[in-house]
């Protein structure tokens, strides 16, 4: 808890494009540490999160962590995963544990499950294709369904849910996943798989922040980071239910 008062959340990967959304919104109701390996302010801390040492110095302290620290390039080759990726998430997964946090919610991306994206009717909705398709009818993927993952990136990803899963039966440590969908600069869509995959930066702000309160005793969970569209193929009920989510967006009102 920080001299205000207010819960200390720490931000790993802070310099990116959810990062700096985050940081800007979040500050408001936390005392928000922005951690990267770029320090792009003073305030910031500069910290090599793929080195134990470093992951401890900068999550000592926190109360809740928001990590998002991983390469974030769905191009991403294997050894950059192993380099980078999986063993940023275990460390600070590892460091949150040993520091007391009490909750980790941790950036996973919906290329966990990008292969589904291959399939109808995804396949068409992501291209634009709408003939003969009710989104009401639409069978949307939810976190119950296997995993299938589209790459080393979306493997990286899968890494980090499972050792969430272990270190919030083993320790205790409150883990909850977000796969999150589309997030750009626009904070609109700009690609016809976009009007179905986008989520808003004020939808990614409500759902960063109904996971920091939601329930203590909530110790682990996946979720779609997407907002209410008309075209989603993804599941938000499990998200709604579980921490509060309130989507307030749509991408059909960009049409």
């Amino acid at each position: 808890m920080s001299a205000r008062g207010k819960p200390r959340v720490a931000i790993t990967g802070a310099a990116g494009l959810i990062g700096q959304v985050l940081v800007g919104a979040l500050d408001e109701h936390y005392a928000v540490e922005a951690i990267d390996r770029r320090r792009r302010r003073r305030s910031w801390k500069r910290a090599d999160l793929s080195k134990p040492r470093g992951a401890a110095a900068a999550l000592r302290g926190a109360d809740l962590v928001v990590d998002l620290a991983a390469n974030p390039s769905p191009s991403l080759s294997w050894e950059g995963a192993r380099r980078n990726n999986i063993p940023t998430t275990f460390n600070v997964l590892e460091a949150a544990r040993a520091a007391g946090v009490r909750r980790v919610v941790y950036a996973s991306s919906n290329h966990v499950t990008g292969m589904y994206e291959q399939d109808e009717p995804y396949a068409s909705i992501g291209e634009g294709r709408y003939d003969g398709l009710d989104p009401g009818r639409i069978r949307r993927i939810t976190p119950l369904d296997p995993i299938r993952p589209d790459g080393p990136y979306g493997l990286s990803k899968a890494f980090g849910e499972a050792a969430g899963r272990y270190f919030a039966d083993e320790h205790g440590l409150s883990v909850l996943c977000l796969r999150i969908g589309t997030v750009n600069r626009a904070d609109r869509p700009t690609t016809p798989r976009q009007f179905a995959t986008l989520l808003t930066h004020r939808d990614l702000v409500e759902l960063v922040r109904s996971c920091l309160e939601a329930p203590e005793e909530l110790r682990f969970g996946v979720y779609y980071g997407v907002s209410a569209n008309t075209w989603r193929f993804w599941d938000i009920e499990s998200a709604e239910a579980e921490v509060g989510y309130e989507s307030r967006d749509d991408a059909e009102r960009w049409r």
